[in-house]
């Protein structure tokens, strides 16, 4: 079984010192697509709200050539709050997921660092999926806090222009030194067994095996073969750090097929309109599968 636990907020560099403007200057703004498409079906029906309202008498004729009177007039009156509330509910969703691309990603990001007790010791950590480096810089800056000598390294499936990008932002929160990019397949990690001290990963693995679709066993497969990976790049004794939507649970599943030690998972977090967690676990020194029995070898 795995234990819960609520993660705290982060000390030193807390989410309230830096306000949403700041962040979208280093980082810009994820989803943006989304957040655009969600916004013009609001508007597009906002108007349609206000030309049912304005012309509600010319519709409700319109339905009674349809309907009978007293219904006509409710079918009209239906669709247009059905139109209304639609726009609402468009314009929460837009608004929603601003904010989980901005201030609450900035906000999970603290925590996540906060899940790893001890940064003047690491020496090599890896962020799987580092896509703006909003969690890459995190963990550098904690890094530079608390005196390590270490490098973290970003990977991410980007070309080199968007890792380029990702450096930029390194360099603008004052930790360039401590940050470097790579290209690769989170399904085939490009680094030797046991390299890592911390390996962290935020929003990014759920999206590994889309193209099977998000609930086939080909797309589990594919996120299990990552999971695997992390844990086979840390070192004995090393921190994973996760925070993904919807999944979370076939994770823990694995971590603990796996043995991994110390699994905790955090409250629920809504982000982009759906559940995430963050789940942290330690890999064991040793990995017993048996009855004085070790075995060394971690590939899955």
């Amino acid at each position: 079984m795995f234990r819960e636990r609520k993660m705290g907020k982060s000390s030193g560099a807390a989410p309230g010192s830096r306000d949403w403007t700041q962040i979208y200057a280093i980082y810009g703004l994820d989803q943006w697509q989304t957040i655009l498409f969600l916004l013009f079906h609001a508007v597009l029906f906002t108007i349609l709200s206000l030309l049912y309202l304005t012309y509600f008498d010319f519709i409700t004729l319109f339905f009674h050539r349809l309907l009978p009177i007293g219904s006509a007039r409710f079918a009209a009156g239906f669709t247009g709050s059905v139109t209304a509330l639609s726009a609402l509910c468009l314009f929460f969703a837009s608004a929603h997921f601003l904010h989980s691309s901005l201030p609450l990603h900035y906000d999970v990001v603290q925590r996540m660092v906060n899940s790893v007790n001890d940064w003047s010791t690491v020496k090599h950590a890896l962020d799987l999926g580092c896509g703006r480096g909003i969690l890459l810089n995190a963990v550098a800056t904690q890094m530079k806090k608390e005196g390590s000598s270490g490098r973290v390294v970003g990977l991410d499936r980007s070309k080199m222009t968007s890792l380029s990008s990702t450096l930029r932002t390194a360099k603008i929160e004052g930790v360039g030194e401590y940050v470097t990019c790579r290209e690769g397949d989170p399904r085939r990690l490009p680094f030797g067994d046991g390299y890592f001290d911390v390996v962290v990963s935020a929003v990014f693995v759920h999206t590994v095996g889309k193209e099977y679709g998000h609930r086939t066993v080909e797309a589990s497969a594919e996120r299990m073969r990552v999971v695997g990976e992390m844990v086979r790049v840390l070192k004995p004794g090393g921190v994973g750090v996760v925070w993904d939507l919807l999944h979370v649970p076939e994770y823990v599943r694995r971590l603990q097929e796996l043995k991994m030690e110390d699994i905790r998972v955090s409250e629920r977090v809504t982000a982009f309109m759906v559940s995430s967690h963050i789940v942290s676990f330690r890999k064991p020194s040793q990995h017993l599968v048996g009855p004085g029995e070790v075995r060394l070898d971690w590939r899955c």
